[in-house]
Formats: structure tokens, sequence, C-alpha cells
């Protein structure tokens, strides 16, 4: 009796399968380097806060590469754009275990991030083989894949630099080999398995195309730019709160780099197992615009409750409700912005909106560092403070965008 059900519950095009696939692959090759970023700037001098304007680094210039590529992907196709972005993850990466001097491993970084938006390619081939009524329960598990990724990630982390070292490479950078050899292998399935989704227009590629005011500008967007309005915010107090938990576990709560190492797990399994599970049925069920701004109001509530009960028991539990709900902004959100523009532009627009996200993560760690240097709660105070804040903004946005599942299939009609 419960087959039937189980199966509708991933009743989506095989194609999709393959591009979760490749994107679990990619998410993994990402992942494996956060745990040994800082450490591995050390090694070349680095102060605390030159080895943060890495991430800042990385952050900035996908901003300024998704867009293009995603404008690019519209005009070109999908396939060859997807596969020229795993190519420069891998190069970066190769480039960074072999850096010899930090300039070249902020070059490094700063290469994956211009190549880097495969994410919003992979979610443009979604809007092309999917329907309207599939794309919530579509990109959740999507957006699960790369939750996964952040629990497979730092294990092949820890594993790579017990590798023996190749001749110029330290125990650290060969992590960095490994996730190129696994972007490389995205690549490859991209290259060979994965067919052309959107009709190739010709390269044509204008000066207009790299006005970054133009990106400015669709803020002004109607409709659609209170959505990359909201990604900004949401995810600039995402990223103060994912660089300021961690000073405030180590030294408030009295724990270890193994213990947070633990968090990053749980935090990912949970994500991974609501958007799997959860988001579908929710979507069917509520507005995807109240989901939304429900799931920030509770994120937001988290964040203030670490600093209110500083300790250990109380912060696994407050932790538990933070890694289910923070699965669910960012997919739906990506889901309202496709079901809100028509096929040949979307694209570009999801571009846009993962560059608003690429400067949430490039603005976020600079400002914990400095909430951080006043002490350790202040950062939790203040971001969830304002995450209160911008799920209100959230919540103005639903009598512009009633996304539920009868506008799906009334679209798709």
């Amino acid at each position: 009796m419960q087959s039937p059900n189980w199966r509708k519950k991933f009743d989506l095009p095989p194609l999709f399968w393959l591009i979760a696939l490749i994107a679990l692959i990619n998410s993994i090759s990402f992942t494996i380097i956060i745990p040994l970023l800082y450490p591995y700037a050390k090694q070349f001098g680095l102060s605390d806060f030159q080895a943060s304007l890495l991430s800042t680094a990385f952050a900035l210039s996908q901003f300024f590469g998704t867009p293009v590529l995603g404008k690019l992907s519209d005009r070109l196709g999908r396939k060859y754009i997807l596969v020229f972005s795993l190519a420069g993850t891998m190069i970066a990466n190769l480039l960074a275990s072999v850096a010899g001097v930090a300039w070249l491993l902020y070059v490094a970084r700063m290469l994956d991030g211009l190549t880097g938006g495969n994410t919003s390619v992979a979610s443009a081939v979604i809007s092309d083989i999917t329907t309207p009524q599939q794309r919530p329960k579509a990109f959740g598990i999507f957006g699960a894949t790369f939750r996964l990724g952040f629990v497979i990630g730092p294990v092949l982390s820890y594993v790579a630099q017990q590798l023996p070292t190749l001749p110029g490479i330290s125990s650290l950078g060969m992590s960095f080999v490994i996730s190129a050899a696994i972007a490389a292998v995205a690549a490859l399935l991209t290259l060979f398995f994965l067919p052309e989704t959107t009709s190739q227009q010709g390269f044509k590629l204008s000066w207009d195309d790299f006005a970054f005011g133009k990106i400015a500008k669709s803020a002004t967007r109607p409709r659609l730019g209170k959505l990359f309005i909201l990604t900004f915010l949401g995810g600039s107090t995402f990223t103060i709160f994912t660089f300021a938990f961690q000073p405030f576990f180590l030294n408030i709560l009295n724990q270890d780099a193994k213990g947070l190492a633990i968090m990053f797990a749980l935090v990912g399994i949970l994500g991974f197992i609501s958007q799997v599970f959860a988001l579908e049925p929710l979507s069917k069920r509520f507005n995807l615009i109240d989901i939304i701004a429900v799931s920030m109001a509770l994120r937001g509530v988290t964040f203030l409750l670490m600093p209110t009960f500083p300790t250990y028991g109380a912060f696994v539990i407050i932790l538990v409700i933070f890694g289910v709900v923070n699965s669910f902004p960012m997919p739906l959100i990506d889901t309202v912005l496709s079901i809100n523009s028509n096929a040949q532009e979307q694209g570009e627009v999801l571009g846009i909106n993962s560059a608003y996200l690429s400067m949430s993560n490039a603005i976020g760690p600079v400002i914990s560092g400095l909430l951080v240097s006043l002490n350790y709660t202040a950062p939790l105070w203040i971001t969830g403070g304002l995450t209160l804040l911008v799920a209100g903004f959230a919540f103005n946005l639903k009598s512009q965008f009633r996304c539920n599942q009868a506008v799906a299939n009334n679209s798709n009609g």
C-alpha cells in the first residue's frame, strides 16, 4: 500500500537524478576544503583577518562570475558552461595544492569563484526539465544534495590528510588534490552523459552583460527584485552566524574542534532529511513565502537562544531545531523565482540570485569578524535580531507571490 506513495515522492525525470548526482559530487568537492582552509592559510603565515579574506575573495569573484555564466548558459546551452565551471574548480584546487606563496593561494580562490557558477547553471537545468508543480520537490532534493555534501566532504578531508603526500604538496594540500579529482569526475559525467536542455542561441556577449550595476539595479526589478533582496539579507545574516558560532562553541562552551566537526555533520544530516522528506509536503500545503518567512523566523530565534542558554546540552537541542528549518529558505526562493520567470531568462535570473548570495557570503564573514572582536556572544544576539527582521520582510511579500501547489499547477496548464 505504501510503495506507490514512496515512488511518487521521488517521481521526477530521470535526467534530474543525473544532475542531482553531479551536484552532489560538486558539493563534496567544495566541502572537502572548508575544514582546512583556515589552517592551510596559517601555513602561509597569514593572520586571522588575512585568512578570512580568502572566503571574501572567493565570494566576490563568484559574484562577478556567476551572472555572466548564467547568461551564457541561456545562450550557449547549459551543458558546456557547466563543464567549464567544473573544470575551473578542478584547476583552481590543483593550483591551491601547489601554491608556494600566499598570493597564489588568493589567485586560486579567485579563479574558483569566477568559474563557480555551477550551482546556478544546474538550477537552470532543473527548471528546464521539470514542470512548475515538480519544482518545489526538485529544488528541495537538489538542495539536499548540497547538505549531504557537508556531511561527506569533511570526512573525506580528514581521509585525504592521511594519504601519502606528493612532491611539493603538504598533507593539507592533499585535500585540494582530492577535491580537484572529484570536480574532474563531475565534469566528465556532465560532458558524456548530460544532454543539452535548452535551445542554443549562439555566442553573443556584450559589455552590458559585464555591467554589474545591472545586478544592483535588478533589486528594483518588479516583484523579482524583492526576492533578490531577500536572498541577500537572509544570506548575510546566515554567514554572520556561520563564522560566529565556531568561536562561541570553542570558547564559551569549552568544546574542541572534533566536537565542532560533529556539529557540522549534525546540521548537514538534519538539513538533508528535512529537504528530502519535509519540503515537498509543506510546499503542497502552505504558501511558499509563508514557509520561507517562518523558517527564517525560527532561524532567528535559535540564534538568540544560543547565548541565552550557553550550555552544551542546550546548544545541541537548539542546533537540532536550526538544522531542520535552516534548509528551507534558499531552495524555496529558487522555486519562487523559477515559477515567476519565463524559460528564456531562468538562467540569468537564477544567476543574479546567486550573485546576491555571493555578495552576502563576502560581507557576512567581515561583519562577523568585527563583532567577534567585541565578544563571542555579540554576533549571535545581533544576527538573531536581524534575522527576525528579515523574516518580517519575507512575510510582507506574501501578497505579491502567492506561490503554492495550485498556482504551480495552473501555470503549467
